[in-house]
């Protein structure tokens, strides 16, 4: 008996040393960051392509008001409620203290400055796919906008959710470190497309499902699917007759402008502000967007 106690003393801490290995959260460091000059009318494109403003200001923002990124709307989801940080150059409580390096290891490795694992709930699978380069421009284009002196509130999530280190697990299955390589097949726009949706546009963290530990089906890429807040349904982006199929380029590119639909209907919930933030794109991104969207499988 003794000895099958101790067997199991010994399995049971050789199982928590693995998963304190396999658990342990990555970081980009200081020595890891270029020298790098920064682009701040790309970091204002990022800015808008990612719609940061859609989440990180108050709800329905518009106009100046989606450039102070205080956080605080809620995200009710299966696994719980979400409260979007504030991301504003405030010192006390944004990521006014942030370095580069800070930033860098938030976006590609979903880790904060603290050594604490980010839900999913921030596109970090999708931000990962972004260049360094885009992710330093997009740092100093935050940097200049209203600091919002705003506290946001902890996550409410039950268990085994609220355990952050189990999520050292999750991005062993659903976060590789790659990012963007262009397809030397297809076209410069239908490569900058794919940027730009799969990339800072994260386009498919809602119209792809998701798996039951909420991770991203690759099988169903951007097929349409339940909303990530639980209620509704978010559309099929492929070309199929129920998603896409029945548009023309022109006519996805015009309603990211203007948020028209070809039977002149207008789109609704939340693309209303994703419209929004794509119209402060160039023409050329919106095109490009369009020409990715009619080159993907389709999918039922």
């Amino acid at each position: 008996m003794r000895t099958f106690v101790r067997l199991v003393v010994v399995l049971a801490v050789i199982g928590a040393a693995l998963f304190y290995w396999l658990t342990t959260p990555e970081r980009i460091y200081p020595s890891m960051i270029p020298a790098h000059e920064a682009d701040l009318a790309n970091g204002e494109l990022l800015f808008w392509a990612g719609g940061c403003g859609s989440c990180h200001a108050v709800a329905k923002a518009s106009g100046e008001e989606k450039l102070k990124l205080g956080g605080g709307q809620e995200l009710k989801t299966p696994f719980g409620t979400f409260r979007v940080p504030n991301i504003s150059p405030d010192n006390a409580h944004g990521i006014g203290g942030w370095s580069n390096a800070d930033f860098v290891t938030a976006m590609v490795k979903g880790v904060s400055p603290d050594g604490r694992h980010y839900y999913p709930a921030f596109p970090y699978t999708s931000y990962q796919r972004m260049p360094m380069s885009d992710l330093l421009d997009l740092k100093a284009y935050l940097d200049t906008l209203p600091p919002v002196d705003n506290t946001v509130g902890p996550h409410d999530l039950s268990f085994p959710y609220n355990v952050r280190r189990g999520l050292g697990l999750w991005k062993l299955l659903y976060l590789d470190g790659k990012t963007f390589v262009p397809d030397p097949s297809a076209s410069d726009a239908v490569n900058r497309g794919a940027y730009l949706v799969n990339g800072p546009g994260h386009c498919a963290e809602c119209h792809t499902p998701r798996d039951f530990i909420g991770g991203l089906r690759t099988d169903r890429w951007l097929a349409g699917g339940p909303a990530p807040e639980g209620e509704g349904h978010i559309p099929n982006l492929t070309p199929v007759a129920e998603g896409l199929g029945g548009w023309s380029e022109a006519d996805i590119a015009y309603s990211l402008e203007t948020g028209f639909k070809p039977d002149y209907d207008t789109l609704g919930g939340s693309m209303t502000s994703v419209q929004e933030n794509m119209a402060h794109l160039p023409a050329e991104d919106r095109a490009a967007i369009a020409a990715y969207l009619k080159s993907i499988p389709a999918i039922p």
